[in-house]
């Protein structure tokens, strides 16, 4: 059932009223006014949870959120005002809408995004200003794709193209960019035929040392080929991936862009996340193979498996580029598989670890005796079933961890009674009974198993037929 809405104008009359009739103290007020409408149903996610403040010395003046308050001085001074006079209001608007997505909602319903773009049209020619300016859309448009409209993608292309060597106007920019591809397909599409993708694969190369900046671009990138926007049937997701890849050379750069941090784990993780989104054809993982990202991702685990995220998206990344027949032969042979198995060992605890463990195992095994055996020999087996043991509520966990077992028995039957003997048919039909979308892969695991398992027949070609 949808959840009931109130106005800001609703919730902070509450707030009042318990302040007023009820003389209760702010904090008291607020949390008494939290309470009240969450009890009812009522979802709060887009309302400023603040006492307003006075905006002025005058105590009979009405009382409003910060965030408006710098709002209506921007306002006030948005046809005269040049960005220089008004910039400690820019910069408060900024960091209030930085706090939280109900503050850049409540600015947005009270016509935010004009005011801002109208100081950002008027930044162009001056550094500091269009920094400020540009912050402020950035922050502003975080959560609200909806809101940047035609003239503001020509704005974010033009500031690309004039900034190109100034790193901080172009990370922030990016940041834009960003926020407004999210979850946003005709923003997608709209910039890229403006031609972002190569204004921020040139970012990377071009600011290689900031670490940054380049985690910035990365991640927008990897933006431009989601396919999130629920309102749309079919989106470029694909076919921007390809153009990254074949007009912008996007996996050269991006490697090449981590060979320049190995030491940030951060900007590893989201380059690493990146490429998992570009290999997309089976030429694109022997491409990333040939390009050295696979020494890199050998390397990257087995110095730096300390880190949980930087290992979970390193995983990711071999399970993509696994696809190609080939890469799977090369991860084992450069000792791919104990590296898995001693991170998921490590980072047992972490499901999300653990499932992209078990992924890249059931991808390096699939139809692929003689990888098999080399995961049967490194505890590749032993580590899955030990996964599906330490998160039984993770259904992705479950999944994968089945699909692992079921991949190593299916050409190579010798190895059933070692798995059974770890346990496995147990957690393999606990996993069907707890969780519907093991359904499928957990009876496959159990009948390659050797187990009993009840197959239902969907269909038999019986009762009537396709011509009247």
């Amino acid at each position: 059932m949808a959840k009931r809405r109130i106005t800001q104008e609703t919730f902070d009359a509450a707030v009042r009223e318990n302040m007023e009739e009820f003389e209760m103290d702010p904090d008291e007020a607020l949390r008494e006014a939290v309470e009240q409408f969450e009890s009812q149903g009522v979802d709060l996610n887009c309302i400023v949870k603040a006492v307003p403040a006075v905006s002025s010395e005058d105590k009979q003046e009405e009382q409003t959120h910060e965030v408006l308050q710098a709002l209506d001085s921007l306002r006030t001074g948005k046809d005269s005002a040049s960005v220089k006079e008004v910039t400690a209001d820019i910069k408060c608007f900024t960091e209030q809408c930085s706090l939280g997505f109900a503050q850049r909602y409540l600015a947005a319903q009270k016509d935010a995004y004009p005011i801002i773009f109208s100081y950002c049209k008027k930044s162009m020619e001056e550094q500091e200003a269009v920094l400020a300016a540009l912050s402020a859309l950035a922050a502003l448009t975080d959560g609200q794709p909806d809101l940047l409209d035609a003239d503001g993608q020509q704005f974010l292309l033009d500031v690309l193209k004039k900034y190109q060597a100034d790193s901080s106007v172009t990370c922030v920019a990016i940041c834009a960019v960003r926020h407004c591809c999210l979850k946003h397909e005709q923003n997608r599409q709209d910039l890229v035929k403006g031609g972002v993708l190569p204004l921020l694969t040139g970012a990377v190369t071009q600011h290689s040392g900031r670490a940054e900046l380049v985690k910035e671009a990365s991640a927008a990138l990897r933006v431009m080929t989601f396919d999130d926007d629920v309102r749309v049937t079919f989106g470029h997701a694909h076919e921007h991936a390809k153009i990254i890849v074949l007009e912008h050379n996007g996996l050269k750069v991006l490697i090449e862009a981590a060979k320049a941090h190995l030491g940030n784990t951060s900007v590893l993780s989201e380059l690493c996340a990146t490429l998992s989104r570009l290999a997309v054809r089976n030429e694109f993982c022997q491409d990333i193979c040939d390009l050295g990202g696979l020494k890199l991702m050998m390397t990257l685990l087995a110095d730096s498996y300390e880190s949980a995220e930087l290992v979970r998206q390193v995983l990711s990344a071999i399970r993509a580029v696994a696809g190609n027949d080939d890469v799977k032969d090369a991860v084992v042979n450069a000792g791919g598989v104990q590296l898995i198995v001693i991170a998921m060992n490590r980072h047992m605890s972490n499901s999300a670890v653990c499932e992209q463990g078990c992924a890249c195992l059931s991808v390096l095994a699939l139809r692929k005796p003689n990888n098999c055996k080399v995961i049967m020999e490194n505890g590749g087996a032993l580590a899955a079933v030990q996964a599906m043991k330490a998160h039984p509520d993770a259904v992705n966990v479950q999944k994968q961890g089945c699909m692992v077992l079921r991949n190593l028995v299916s050409r190579m039957r010798n190895f059933s009674q070692l798995i059974l003997e770890m346990g496995a048919e147990t957690l393999i039909a606990q996993a069907l009974k707890t969780h519907q979308d093991c359904g499928d892969v957990a009876k496959a695991a159990l009948r390659d198993l050797g187990c009993q398992v009840e197959l239902r027949e969907l269909w038999t070609g019986k009762h009537g037929s396709l011509t009247n």
